[in-house]
């Protein structure tokens, strides 16, 4: 039997925030077992590396980061263990081809990873893709600053958008029961902001309650005297019913924002990407939102140059993102992905107009987004203070309308500010993505 306790474990973690949470669970697990952690991989004996295989570009990330640390094998490195999403599709290929990887383990194998690593060894290489038991882990080791966290709702989906992946990797849509999501939620502590993310939000309940549960859930959540707020990322269009949006509205505590996924305004291309609704419904839907809650920030996603999409389908998109006027958006060049529905259409389009076209996008939206931020200057704005920025010299934090990691930040100057605190920031310039000031109190 190998002591593992003897044993420092390194965590790389690619992809997205659902990922993250994946491993923050099996930090936990490593953790529960009387194991060091550092963040220091050439420190490390055991480095795991939990991937995400979203896309094409994700997957050689991925596999490139798996042979840039096996180098660390000629010094302290004993095993690699990979992790998640690429060893969860493509088991057979990723464990004959990367040799360099010591033990694979898919999404739901975390309850696996000491009788695998174990097994390792013992001198062979190990493959336990699909043989974990499935099982909800409720125990987290929080890799965010300790004042915002993100609560993984479910996983999966159903909604088997042409281009997407993401069902051959996690399978259907699995909503996570209520009861053990709250605990979950109050073993974080005090969480100045916490994220709620699933690949649909929107969706919860449905697979395991037989009905929409998301109001009740947040309103469970809001009600633990640890969660200071709420906030909702990727709620698909069509679910967004006026119950919801009447707790968004009402409920002090969540967070007037939203992350509305619509990859496209064109009926054509919606259609042929098994998109739900069309370009005047979206439309419709926007406008609803800011007229029941004035105050409400919109994000959304857009892919750029989707087979079949002409140059009227693009000067189309370009219309709506300037109609719609959304807070932030982020633009994606279609990514042809073997296995789903859109790799087979006709009508692909040169990878150097789909360039072209996100880069034409990004200039649109970057006006949009200076005029909006505009109009915060001179204003007073609440932000949520995320700590020090040294290179700028300054505090910097986020408001109600900037999401962790993907919208832009609130530098600012103070006497003094701590994390996880909120202060009232008078806003002094902005360029197209962030906004600059100070506290009232603080003297020029």
């Amino acid at each position: 039997m190998i002591d593992f306790a003897t044993k420092k474990f390194g965590i790389i973690s690619l992809g997205c925030d659902k990922n993250r949470v994946d491993i923050e669970k099996l930090l936990a697990i490593i953790k529960a077992n009387g194991c060091e952690i550092t963040d220091d991989a050439s420190n490390a004996q055991v480095l795991v590396i939990n991937t995400c295989a979203f896309l094409n570009e994700a997957r050689k990330e991925a596999i490139e980061t798996v042979l840039e640390y096996s180098a660390l094998k000629s010094a302290n490195l004993e095993k690699i263990v990979v992790t998640g999403c690429l060893p969860q599709k493509y088991a057979k290929e990723t464990f004959s081809g990367l040799l360099e990887a010591d033990v694979f383990l898919g999404t739901d194998d975390y309850d696996k990873f000491f009788v695998a690593l174990e097994k390792s060894y013992s001198g062979e290489r190990v493959n336990f893709v699909g043989q974990g038991s499935h099982g909800f882990i409720g125990e987290r080791v929080v890799t965010t600053p300790a004042h915002y966290a993100y609560l993984k709702i479910a996983d999966g989906c159903n909604n088997h958008c042409t281009y997407c992946l993401i069902p051959k990797i996690r399978g259907k849509y699995e909503s996570y029961p209520m009861d053990k999501l709250l605990n979950e939620a109050e073993g974080l502590g005090d969480v100045s902001e916490l994220v709620l993310v699933a690949q649909d939000v929107t969706r919860y309940g449905l697979d395991l309650y037989g009905q929409k549960k998301l109001v009740e859930i947040l309103k469970n959540l809001t009600a633990l005297v640890n969660i200071n707020s709420v906030r909702l990322l990727y709620c698909y269009p069509d679910m967004i019913d006026d119950a919801l949006i009447t707790e968004i509205r009402d409920n002090p505590k969540i967070v007037k924002y939203l992350d509305i996924p619509l990859q496209h305004s064109e009926n054509k291309i919606l259609k042929l990407m098994n998109r739900p609704a069309g370009r005047e419904s979206y439309l419709e839907l926007i406008n609803k939102l800011r007229k029941e809650i004035p105050s409400i920030a919109i994000r959304s996603t857009f892919i750029a140059g989707f087979p079949t999409e002409t140059e009227e389908d693009f000067a189309g998109l370009i219309e709506f993102i300037k109609e719609a006027k959304l807070d932030n958006c982020g633009f994606f060049a279609y990514s042809r992905e073997p296995e789903t529905a859109a790799y087979k259409l006709k009508g692909q389009i040169p990878y150097s107009v789909k360039k072209r076209r996100v880069k034409t996008l990004y200039e649109v939206q970057k006006q949009i987004s200076f005029e909006k931020l505009q109009g915060f200057v001179g204003k007073s704005v609440k932000v949520l203070c995320d700590g020090i920025d040294y290179e700028k010299n300054c505090f910097v934090g986020r408001a109600c309308f900037q999401a962790p990691e993907i919208d832009g930040k609130i530098y600012f100057n103070a006497c003094s500010a701590s994390q996880g605190e909120y202060y009232d920031v008078l806003i002094e310039k902005c360029d197209c993505y962030d906004l600059y000031g100070r506290t009232e109190d603080y003297e020029l």
